[in-house]
């Protein structure tokens, strides 16, 4: 009581200053305990209403073994905009299977000549040539050029691109199941560099081109792409829609 008194306790000043020694001797012990208990400092810090240089200073020789973190389960629902859009993708997709349906051989067939217009080769006058990357393209073109077209399925070609790093073996064995031609009228694969020394996009199986030499398919190939693109009179005149200028 001699040092109390010598700090006038009938002061504020002097009774704080007595009770926060105290105070600051009972936070550093209930600190460690925290800490022993595997609390962060944050945590302690936050719940002792100090500093976390504080805390630091009177737990660092105390053992702490960090808690194991469930992070197997989300922490927080959805946000409502991500499920809105998930919810709308979703009927976006029905909505599409629904329209399209079950294509007839007309549909199969205008809409190769519309696939090759876009992405087939048009300048070779020798060989059917259509390079993609994506499996579906590939086989719905195959699909049509073996529909409606006489080919012999031994000239068929297939040419892989692939990134360095990616399997080829495996995407050679991919492409053989997914268009039918045999790894024995596969050509030579590619290895393709990216200039900049980056691969920005890296398909795992690759990009092909599917060749079928011919030059009386690829006149009547073409003829059809030029074909179709010539629809603006037929359209005009339809009650369907207004053809645009280009």
């Amino acid at each position: 009581m001699a040092r109390c008194e010598s700090l006038h306790l009938d002061t504020p000043a002097g009774h704080n200053r007595c009770m926060g020694h105290a105070g600051k001797v009972t936070q550093r012990q209930e600190a460690r305990r925290m800490r022993a208990a595997s609390r962060t400092l944050v945590e302690i810090a936050d719940e002792l209403g100090v500093s976390k240089s504080s805390v630091s200073v009177w737990v660092r020789d105390v053992s702490f073994a960090p808690r194991p973190r469930n992070r197997g389960q989300q922490s927080h629902r959805p946000h409502p905009f991500k499920v809105a859009r998930e919810a709308d993708k979703s009927r976006a997709a029905s909505e599409a299977r629904d329209s399209i349906g079950s294509l007839s051989n007309r549909d199969l067939f205008v809409a190769g000549v519309a696939l090759y217009a876009g992405e087939g080769a048009k300048t070779d006058n020798r060989v059917v040539l259509f390079t993609n990357s994506d499996c579906r393209m590939v086989e719905l073109f195959l699909r049509w050029l073996r529909t409606f077209f006489e080919i012999d399925e031994s000239r068929l070609r297939l040419r892989l691109a692939l990134h360095e790093g990616c399997d080829l073996e495996a995407a050679k064995l991919f492409w053989s199941s997914a268009t039918g031609i045999p790894l024995a009228q596969f050509t030579k694969p590619t290895r393709p560099k990216p200039t900049d020394g980056r691969a920005r996009t890296k398909h795992p199986h690759g990009c092909v081109a599917v060749v079928y030499s011919s030059a009386t398919i690829h006149r009547s190939v073409v003829a059809l792409c030029d074909a179709l693109l010539t629809w603006e009179t037929a359209f005009r005149d339809s009650s369907a829609g207004r053809a645009i200028d280009c």
